[in-house]
């Protein structure tokens, strides 16, 4: 049995989600879940996230789970996110909404957790998160909606939720996350980030904000706003 009680994390390949599982692997006996639901960054996603697996200081955590919940239909099939054409730079956190994302990611989590007798479920939202699915109401009741279920007594767990990205940049800095082996945009070209999403401007302006060196390869340096 292990000395430190288990959790699982859910992870992606993101900065956000890298830094969380180091945080939650300090204290807990971590086991990573990735739920794959045919969202057009995902392989690239995926590719990242194996490297920073078998990084030194991830390599000895639990194997990474894979697991697939499919969108496609339920998703139209032009969905930015199916098709890959995401928003723009500019373009506020509303318009990035994928709707039930953490309704089917906890749903699947809660099967892991319940199968290897954790009692933990971890995800990574920051503060100002606008969605209905990352509220502390939300979480508190598919925590109970889970544990009723499935006969297994969960809590959803958000520790990230009061902090900024930056400060979570900051976080990663201390901890010694290979910031270089994740990957936040919506339209990758295999590990190099687009530059144009809004995913890769909220990277660029927390590395800035948090005054830490950002080793991430961009293939548009300095992208135009869209015009209003």
């Amino acid at each position: 049995m292990p000395s430190r009680p288990p959790s699982v994390v859910l992870v992606s390949g993101g900065l956000d989600s890298a830094v969380l599982l180091a945080h939650e692997a300090a204290q807990h006996d971590v086991r990573p879940v990735y739920v794959r639901s045919g969202l057009s960054w995902e392989a690239a996603e995926l590719q990242m996230l194996s490297r920073l697996m078998a990084s030194p200081g991830f390599a000895g955590l639990r194997p990474l789970i894979v697991l697939d919940l499919p969108l496609q239909d339920v998703y139209p099939a032009d969905h930015w996110a199916l098709a890959g054409t995401p928003p723009g730079y500019d373009t506020p956190d509303q318009d990035v909404y994928l709707a039930g994302r953490n309704v089917t990611l906890l749903a699947k989590a809660g099967l892991v957790a319940a199968r290897d007798d954790a009692r933990r479920i971890v995800l990574g939202p920051l503060a100002g998160n606008p969605f209905p699915d990352a509220t502390p109401a939300f979480f508190a009741a598919m925590a109970e909606a889970l544990s009723r279920g499935l006969a297994h007594a969960l809590t959803v767990v958000a520790p990230f939720a009061a902090l900024t990205k930056a400060q979570v940049i900051e976080l990663g800095a201390r901890l010694g996350v290979p910031f270089e082996l994740t990957l936040s945009c919506m339209n990758p070209a295999g590990d190099r980030h687009c530059g144009r999403c809004s995913k890769c401007r909220e990277r660029r302006e927390a590395f800035a904000d948090a005054g830490v060196f950002d080793p991430t390869s961009y293939a548009v340096v300095s992208p135009q706003p869209a015009a209003e």
